[in-house]
């Protein structure tokens, strides 16, 4: 048997045992997350450390996990030296699994600021120009929230055309298309919603009423030289080409009779 000292406390401890096996029984939080009592430790995680006094006699961090007993050891699991060991651990892991709610969870746990999480936004600011310049809605602007620059809804201002998700270079703009009705959103906040419109042709829901408006709006100025229609694009295309087929045709038959 071995005693060791753990946070102030003495603790009686069998030969070959680890700090995190001792600190465990004795119900001694240490975090951990590579860690499983069937395998044997690696200390890839690195998030045990706990501090000791070192063969030069200053304190050191150390994995627990792998770390031995000894008799008389002093062993800390909160110091200054174990934070900062800890803090840059939970660093480390968050920089490989920026969307894990469980490191993030466990970090604050240990009261320990990751900074705020990856949102797959690179800022490059195409969907708010684009919206701004082309479409005209302006439903996009930058804001600051938590310390952080975000790109946020403009309430109201969404018509529902989606060109803000086609641009977008890593597509965390996303656009819903459920029951005649289309959802645009940004991470998990909403940019608009918006009724579609049903294609005369093949009967799916192809844009929304406020974008079609948009369109109507813009066009006023110019003769309408084609028959207002509801067709989506594929239908569309396909009647202009069976049209065009049709007027060749009747070309044709007029040269023939003539």
């Amino acid at each position: 048997m071995a005693t060791i000292e753990i946070d102030g406390k003495s603790y009686q401890a069998q030969e070959g045992q680890t700090i995190l096996q001792l600190a465990r029984s004795n119900k001694i939080h240490i975090p951990t997350l590579c860690y499983h009592p069937a395998l044997k430790p690696s200390g890839s995680c690195k998030l045990c450390a706990v501090e000791v006094v070192g063969k030069t006699g200053k304190p050191v961090t150390m994995l627990s996990c792998i770390l031995k007993v000894k008799d008389g050891m002093h062993i800390k699991t909160d110091s200054p030296l174990v934070i900062r060991a800890r803090r840059n651990a939970f660093r480390r892991l968050i920089a490989m699994a920026p969307q894990s709610q469980r490191l993030r969870q466990m970090a604050a746990e240990e009261n320990i600021d990751l900074g705020p999480p990856a949102d797959g936004c690179i800022r490059c600011r195409l969907c708010i120009r684009v919206c701004k310049e082309i479409v005209g809605a302006g439903a996009l602007k930058m804001a600051r929230r938590d310390g952080k620059n975000l790109v946020v809804p403009v309430t109201g201002k969404c018509l529902g055309c989606g060109t803000c998700a086609t641009l977008c270079p890593t597509h965390v703009i996303k656009i819903t298309d459920v029951d005649g009705t289309r959802t645009i959103s940004i991470r998990n906040e909403v940019i608009g919603r918006q009724p579609l419109k049903k294609c005369e042709g093949c009967g799916k829901w192809y844009a929304t009423a406020s974008f079609a408006d948009l369109i109507e709006q813009r066009t006023a100025e110019h003769p309408h030289l084609k028959e207002h229609h509801a067709y989506c694009p594929t239908c569309a295309k396909l009647f202009s080409d069976r049209l065009k087929i049709l007027n060749k045709q009747a070309t044709k038959q007029q040269i023939i009779l003539h």
